[in-house]
């Protein structure tokens, strides 16, 4: 049986990999450190993933090694359209149909998201994410400080601000995701590992899910 709400992490989960990661590649590719500042923007969102530092101070350092315009936005939007993960995509029909009850909250950018995830009907209302502020110009100047999912718990106090109660699952690769339920609303944390595993996050799920049919598996149990 669905859940009363279902909470879905974005990057590496929704997606096969990280949305900042491949903005990077995009506006960095003629800059002339590119490859150290990609290499420092990985490491930094591995580092938050695990929970060695915090969201925010992760977010705040890889923005600092970023450039980018609306256009470039534009871009990343089309490239991953084309990075739906493998099972995600197959049960394109069973999101679909469970669309109502199912919640995004990414430390990614709305944005980019919402297009992303809009063949699979998930409502753009239930998309909780990241902001872009630009100049007259279209260039990016900063994240939106004011959206609470900037802030260093976000996911938790979104969640909270959203007053999911029931039944709330939560998937996701990183340990953010965990604290949905550690700290809020979530009642069940699933460690979703098709695209990366991280072995601190797996140790905290209830259950590890090496890909989205093993969800529909467990429901169905």
């Amino acid at each position: 049986m669905f859940p009363d709400y279902l909470i879905f992490d974005f990057d590496s989960t929704f997606i096969t990999g990280e949305l900042l990661e491949e903005f990077a590649r995009i506006t960095l590719r003629n800059h002339p450190n590119s490859l150290e500042h990609l290499a420092e923007i990985n490491e930094l969102t591995h580092a938050g993933m695990e929970g060695k530092i915090p969201f925010d101070e992760s977010l705040s350092r890889r923005m600092r090694l970023l450039e980018g315009s609306k256009q470039d936005v534009q871009e990343v939007t089309e490239v991953l359209k084309k990075q739906i993960t493998p099972s995600i995509e197959r049960n394109k029909k069973f999101i679909h149909n469970n669309a109502q009850n199912i919640f995004i909250l990414s430390g990614g950018f709305k944005e980019i998201i919402v297009p992303v995830v809009s063949e699979y009907g998930i409502l753009d209302e239930h998309i909780f994410a990241n902001d872009f502020i630009y100049d007259s110009d279209d260039a990016i100047i900063k994240v939106d400080p004011k959206n609470i999912m900037a802030t260093g718990k976000g996911k938790v106090a979104q969640a909270k601000v959203l007053n999911f109660s029931g039944d709330v699952h939560v998937i996701g690769d990183g340990f953010t995701d965990y604290q949905v339920k550690s700290e809020g609303p979530g009642t069940s944390f699933f460690a979703y590992i098709e695209n990366v595993k991280r072995n601190n996050v797996c140790d905290v799920a209830d259950i590890i899910l090496n890909n989205f049919d093993d969800y529909i598996s467990y429901l169905m149990d």
